[in-house]
């Protein structure tokens, strides 16, 4: 278990770790090895959360004990990036610049591009869904082209609408529900990623793919009224 590290968290929780970088082998590591974990249905285990190289396993130590935790979940740690449930590729519609994107013309002055390019090169990855945080169903994206990023705001903003698309450094992401943040806004998705009236609330899995299709206004407010409009 080369780079796997076996972390107490609090009296109920345990962080496995791999490795200190953040990269896909890394993260598909992780992934496999919560899939497992949640595959043992183990009455003591009550959450796994998996992150960019860490996932945290939250139990019942009246159950079972730290020793016997970490016992039952070294083996699994074990598994390689391979071992990784391949999850689908979710198409997200993006409505670029304007009043839904208004970092859109700044990014590309930063950048020395076209807004035009700044969207091309967005749309044209597979990003990969390292994790999910920070609100309920934020995904933060691998795979973003270094060329189109740029820094947080020096000033967030406090109101930020749901389906923003946001750049920070040389991550991606999309806020869910409104929220303050210091992205830069360059589109927005009237995808709804977080709904709590509904069985499975969050639209997306830590582990799947996304990619963003750019869409024109019009087509924006169609699916927006399809989606039942902003919460």
């Amino acid at each position: 278990m080369e780079n796997v590290r076996f972390l107490p968290c609090g009296d109920q929780a345990v962080t496995v770790e791999w490795g200190s970088t953040i990269d896909e082998h890394i993260n598909r590591q992780v992934h496999a090895f919560a899939r497992k974990v949640e595959a043992l249905s183990h009455p003591a285990i009550t959450e796994v959360v998996p992150t960019y190289r860490s996932a945290t396993v939250h139990y019942r130590p009246e159950v079972l004990s730290y020793e016997e935790l970490k016992h039952l979940l070294a083996p699994l740690a074990q598994g390689s990036a391979e071992e990784a449930e391949e999850l689908p590729v979710v198409e997200i519609p993006v409505c670029y610049g304007g009043e839904y994107g208004p970092d859109l013309l700044e990014v590309a002055q930063r950048c020395s591009l076209t807004p035009e390019e700044v969207i091309a090169r967005h749309t044209a990855p597979t990003y990969r869904i390292y994790m999910l945080g920070f609100t309920p169903g934020f995904p933060y994206l691998g795979g973003m082209d270094p060329s189109i990023a740029a820094p947080r705001r020096k000033e967030p903003r406090i109101h930020i609408p749901a389906g923003s698309v946001g750049i920070a450094g040389e991550q991606t992401g999309v806020y869910p529900i409104v929220s303050p943040g210091g992205w830069q806004l360059i589109g927005r998705t009237p995808l709804r990623l977080f709904d709590p009236q509904k069985e499975q609330p969050i639209l997306l899995s830590a582990g799947a793919g996304i990619r963003f299709v750019p869409i024109d206004e019009e087509a924006f407010r169609k699916m927006e009224e399809k989606e039942g409009g902003r919460a």
